[in-house]
């Protein structure tokens, strides 16, 4: 992915662990960072497929739905389907485990917007989102 942020956390709880929380995507709203979520489609596995999501931060504001791709129990790709202030999402959580009882979680996020803003401003809209969804991840895993 061209132009992205990406940051880690190291978090005191198994992988799996992790990947459960992230994979459910109805609790986003209490830690994520985004204002509401709706699940559209699931795998035969039951995880999320295809998800709507609101979000409110900064200069971005909008509805979209994303297409979700596991990639074995450690990490989930997503991407834009469909939005009006969104031009493109892409995103990564990838998951390593630490071999300790802990993980380190990496978020990858590449957003491009369909109104004019200046390159910064959006670097650090996206620099929010993904320092507060990973800040809550770990909230939300070992609290």
């Amino acid at each position: 992915m061209a132009d992205q942020t990406e940051s880690s956390i190291v978090i005191d709880a198994p992988a799996e662990r992790v990947m459960g929380v992230i994979a459910d995507l109805g609790t986003y709203p209490e830690w994520a960072g985004v204002k509401s979520t709706r699940v559209l489609a699931v795998f035969p596995d039951g995880r999320p497929r295809e998800v709507e999501m609101t979000i409110d931060s900064g200069p971005i504001k909008d509805v979209y739905t994303i297409a979700y791709q596991w990639r074995g129990d450690r990490e989930v790709n997503w991407h834009l389907t469909e939005s009006t202030v969104l031009r493109d999402l892409v995103g990564t959580y990838t998951v390593v485990d630490l071999g300790t009882g802990s993980c380190e979680v990496t978020y990858r996020l590449m957003v491009d917007l369909t109104i004019p803003i200046i390159g910064t401003i959006k670097r650090k809209a996206e620099k929010v989102i993904v320092d507060t969804a990973l800040k809550g991840l770990k909230r939300r895993v070992e609290g």
